[in-house]
């Protein structure tokens, strides 16, 4: 009987080749239908770190388990709720990953959400350092820390600074659990806990309005971070780098790191997108990027290059622009180095040849600040810079002024924010276009200032959204 089975297949090929192209399709079939199963299960730890104030120790904390779990092999990726710049530096230097802002008054929600789905594909944790308290918002909780981790359904560990309180935490830690329901409140850590005595207090009053207490940081004198550090170069973050060391093994010995990875195990999706389409522009964009200039979202950068090719260039230390279709200018720290940026005439001199000839620009903040005719230092001292604008900047009366825009151009809404404590002198007789408003859609005195194709602003606009690049660059 076998005989005649493998005698029949020996003079009938074509029935064998047909009974194995369907079993290799039958596991073929299976395999995709296993992976998809276990990429619509994929769980990893992600977690948000807040506080109910700024200066509570979110950073610390941030930065400690940062450095921890790079230590320890794994792949952590950070983020950074809102628009801060100098948060994802710190980011860098604790994981050798730089942190992604995600910000939900610049960002629409989609687009938030399919940039977290992006760029948690490979890594294996989430960490997402919080702003100021939990649910401070642009208008009270819109946008707020809280906000983010609703709408990526991620759990909250809450950072508290316990150094002058013992059980009277609890009424604390039951409002921050109770006040919104919606929110997933994981545990806290207590920041500036020295002694087991003093944490056993705060581990009752967690115990008694139902809190997990996750650990605690000691008070570290020499690992004080600078939360908003505008003096704050490139060149000065590895100093910090031995803090953080310190913060790690704060956190290594006082926070039970894999229990609190297991407490915050959260569902990723796969990503649905689509790859974007082969460049076919040959557009040159030359972006300013050096220790003077250094504000800018990765996000802005992945549009320009949708755009064409992106060199980067130094306004410090190059002495001629490299060719280019538009010149991106970001923020950053001219006021440390006006010395230098005074004395490379070379590169005023190109820059001005090229604004002349019609070339495009765009610059923000510090990047506009380099563009006036000069800026004044916080003792007084005046120091010549471009001149493409006539007006000057100065650190004098040295006062803060921060909060979200939306700027209208052309009949588009776009979105940014400003913080800066230099302000603008003699800009009367400038040509400025659009409107521009705070979040609550109130008129503010900030202006789009507009030079042949040159445009500049204090507002660092998030550019990251669909055509928003190219709405502004219709402006130019």
């Amino acid at each position: 009987m076998m005989r005649s089975f493998y005698q029949y297949l020996l003079y009938h090929p074509s029935f064998f080749a047909k009974q194995l192209q369907f079993l290799v399709c039958l596991c073929l079939y299976f395999t995709t239908y296993i992976h998809s199963l276990l990429l619509i299960v994929m769980k990893k730890p992600q977690f948000i770190v807040a506080a109910p104030t700024s200066n509570a120790g979110k950073t610390s904390l941030t930065l400690g388990l940062l450095r921890a779990c790079k230590n320890r092999g794994i792949d952590i990726q950070p983020f950074k709720s809102g628009p801060d710049y100098i948060d994802p530096m710190f980011h860098q230097l604790a994981c050798h990953k730089t942190g992604i802002n995600l910000d939900l008054f610049m960002m629409e929600q989609a687009h938030l959400q399919a940039n977290y789905t992006h760029c948690m594909q490979v890594p294996e944790v989430a960490c997402i350092e919080g702003v100021m308290g939990l649910f401070d918002g642009s208008i009270k909780a819109e946008g707020s820390t809280a906000a983010l981790a609703k709408l990526l359904d991620i759990p909250v560990i809450l950072v508290v600074d316990a150094q002058a309180v013992a059980y009277s935490v609890a009424p604390l830690l039951y409002g921050f659990k109770n006040f919104d329901p919606d929110l997933n409140l994981a545990g806290v850590v207590f920041n500036r806990v020295n002694s087991e005595s003093h944490y056993q207090f705060l581990i009752d009053a967690c115990h008694d309005v139902g809190v997990v207490p996750l650990g605690r940081l000691p008070f570290l004198s020499n690992c004080e971070i600078p939360s908003r550090h505008l003096g704050l170069s490139i060149d000065q973050l590895p100093q910090y780098n031995g803090a953080i060391d310190e913060l790690a093994k704060a956190v290594e010995q006082h926070v039970p790191i894999d229990p609190l990875l297991d407490l915050c195990m959260r569902a990723i999706e796969p990503l649905q997108t689509t790859p974007p389409p082969p460049l076919v522009s040959t557009m040159k964009i030359a972006v300013a990027r050096d220790e003077a200039f250094n504000f800018c979202y990765q996000q802005n950068i992945d549009a320009f290059r949708q755009l064409g090719k992106i060199v980067f260039f130094s306004p410090l230390h190059d002495s001629a622009l490299p060719t280019a279709d538009l010149i991106y200018l970001p923020g950053g720290y001219p006021e440390c180095y006006l010395h230098e940026l005074a004395a490379n005439d070379a590169m005023q001199q190109s820059i001005k040849e090229y604004v002349e000839a019609s070339g495009h620009i765009f610059a923000e903040c510090g990047g506009m600040m380099y563009l006036g005719k000069s800026i004044i230092d916080e003792a007084g001292k005046t120091f010549k810079m471009m001149g493409v604008f006539d007006f000057s900047t100065s650190m004098l009366p040295k006062k803060l002024k921060m909060g979200y825009r939306r700027i209208y151009v052309n009949g588009t809404e776009l979105k940014g924010h400003e913080f800066h404590y230099s302000t603008i002198v003699n800009d009367e007789n400038i040509t400025t276009i659009g409107r521009v408003g705070n979040a609550r859609n109130q008129k503010v005195d900030s202006q789009l200032y507009k030079y042949k194709n040159v445009l500049a602003s204090y507002i660092h606009f998030y550019l990251g959204e669909a055509n928003q690049l190219q709405h502004l660059l219709d402006a130019i």
